[in-house]
């Protein structure tokens, strides 16, 4: 008798071989995010917002290189060595974003991203008086904003300033996880967590690119590592049962909702081989609809979107 498996069944049979990790691919992330959300801005309703997110990701891809040298020239990797061995032991991320001692580097990040928002023209007016109300802050409300947003907090938060900040420390994160080595990143204890710095997937994505083609990974918010995990196992509480796709009629075949009837919650999906040039933080952002359709459906979000907040009294 044959016996035919799903992609899910094979993929875990070939587990072993499987690329386990992608590291964040720095000199093209930013700017290939900035096009994607350029791409999906045409006829959408969130159409401003997009493109305002697009130009953010423009300053941090600039802004990104200049730190990548930076940490380069400063032997990054090599100085945490000992940071790194001690995650190894202990099965946890090496750049553990909660408690993380943030250099002063960041906040110029944050600065010059806001500088470079606040010259930029089509936007309302209130996005430069914001910028310019980050670059007014003291340290500590900018670091206890960082440290609210790190925790994925909503009490607290400053809703209109959280996407610059956030942007910020995704540069810091990306740019510090890009120095590190392949085998600097591995398994650890808590699976749905980034191994890299201990955040949560934005959103997850089934590549079709050499070396990883029908295999999905996981997607971190801050940093952008990748971490597989086994098709049709939810992303939060890891359960195989009750899992369902979701997908607006009419709407991309590239993105779906992914949900899981145990834990009630769902994390989006995409697929490279429907369209080559998804990005899960873009393609998150601009698939809202499917959002509101999970919440009718009674599902809550595993995680919320990196550049997307709202605080606990709005």
């Amino acid at each position: 008798m044959q016996r035919i498996l799903d992609p899910a069944q094979i993929e875990a049979f070939a587990e072993r071989s499987i690329t386990r990790f992608r590291l964040p691919e720095l000199p093209t992330l930013f700017a290939r995010r900035a096009r994607r959300l350029r791409a999906l801005s045409e006829g959408h309703s969130l159409g401003d917002y997009l493109r305002l997110v697009a130009a953010v990701a423009d300053s941090q891809q600039a802004a990104s290189d200049r730190l990548a040298a930076s940490l380069r020239g400063e032997e990054f990797a090599q100085h945490i060595g000992r940071q790194i061995e001690l995650a190894h032991e202990h099965k946890m991320p090496p750049l553990q974003a909660a408690g993380w001692p943030r250099q002063p580097r960041w906040r110029t990040v944050l600065n010059d991203l806001c500088a470079t928002i606040s010259r930029a023209s089509g936007y309302p007016p209130g996005v430069r008086l914001v910028c310019e109300r980050i670059v007014d802050s003291t340290e500590a409300e900018i670091e206890a904003q960082a440290d609210l947003l790190i925790a994925a907090r909503t009490a607290g938060v400053d809703a209109p300033a959280a996407p610059f900040v956030m942007a910020a420390l995704q540069v810091y994160w990306a740019a510090m996880v890009a120095t590190l080595g392949t085998g600097d990143i591995r398994e650890i204890d808590v699976k749905g967590v980034c191994p890299g710095c201990g955040s949560l997937p934005v959103a997850s994505v089934v590549r079709s690119d050499k070396g990883s083609n029908g295999h999905r990974y996981l997607h971190c918010g801050l940093c952008a590592t990748e971490w597989h995990l086994v098709r049709i196992t939810c992303s939060h509480c890891l359960s195989t049962e009750g899992i369902v796709y979701h997908s607006i009629e009419g709407g991309s075949e590239a993105v779906r909702a992914e949900s899981c009837g145990q834990c009630r919650t769902y994390r989006k999906i995409l697929y490279q081989e429907k369209d080559p040039d998804v990005e899960p933080v873009a393609d998150d952002l601009a698939s809202i609809a499917l959002d509101l359709l999970m919440t009718e459906e009674g599902f809550h979000r595993g995680s919320g979107h990196p550049l997307l907040w709202q605080n606990a009294e709005t």
